[in-house]
């Protein structure tokens, strides 16, 4: 059944309550397309391939966690810029894209997706951070963590940590959080996940003792728009595909 881009906008931002956020791009519509939607693919990121997904599956807009047009970058339409901009508009393709309020949803969100996909108790928010913190299910060690991480996302995950050492008390922040690992510290968790890594992370997780764990960016964020495309299959009756196209970051 087909929507107006103009209704689907409108919704989503409400949904979302992208008004609530200082982000780092634009939340919402960002690539104006067909006034009207009748087939949506989703994805983690609005890539040059999966445009090409998009055209192949004749969709008329494409939803996504990381779009264009951050804070810091070369404002000019230039390289891949334009060839992904111009592919959208050559083919009348709408782009909506939402960052930080598709992090931090309380029912779409990619850290409450995430702790649903590995049955964890949520029990608050970490902080004033988008991060969450609760509890594993059952009982996991730092080796068992990391392989049922690994079997779930589909990914190797990276651990930073004694193998043998019980974890029962965790946090998580999707994407590239680790700089949340000193907040996790200070709150006393025996573990932290996110999606990426870096050097000083390392050193900090063996210092404290707080196992680390590197779970990948795009494997980490898949949740978020999955569940949001199918909540809008069935409000709206769309034609929803998610397209996974896995990284290995």
């Amino acid at each position: 059944m087909p929507v107006s881009r103009t209704e689907l906008n409108a919704y989503l931002n409400k949904l979302l309550q992208v008004d609530q956020f200082k982000d780092y791009c634009p939340n919402g519509l960002q690539v104006e397309g067909s006034s009207t939607i009748e087939r949506l693919v989703t994805g983690v990121t609005a890539s040059q391939r999966l445009i090409e997904e998009a055209i192949a599956h004749n969709a008329q807009a494409i939803l996504v966690h990381h779009g264009y047009f951050w804070k810091g970058e070369n404002p000019c339409i230039t390289g891949t810029k334009k060839s992904r901009i111009a592919t959208l508009l050559q083919h009348d393709i709408s782009l909506f894209a939402y960052h930080l309020p598709l992090d931090a949803d309380q029912r779409f969100g990619n850290n409450v997706q995430f702790a649903q996909t590995m049955a964890w108790t949520i029990a608050g928010k970490l902080g004033d951070t988008l991060a969450l913190h609760g509890l594993v299910e059952g009982t996991e060690t730092g080796g068992s963590l990391r392989r049922k991480l690994s079997e779930t996302l589909g990914f190797e995950v990276m651990h930073i940590g004694e193998e043998l050492d019980d974890i029962e008390t965790i946090a998580w922040c999707t994407g590239a959080a680790q700089g949340y690992l000193e907040q996790a510290i200070e709150a006393g968790v025996d573990a932290f996940v996110s999606g990426e890594i870096s050097e000083p992370t390392v050193h900090l997780a063996r210092e404290s003792g707080v196992h680390y764990f590197a779970a990948g960016h795009h494997a980490t964020e898949r949740g978020g728009v999955i569940a949001l495309g199918e909540h809008l299959a069935q409000h709206f009756e769309l034609d929803v595909q998610f397209i996974d196209l896995p990284i290995p970051v």
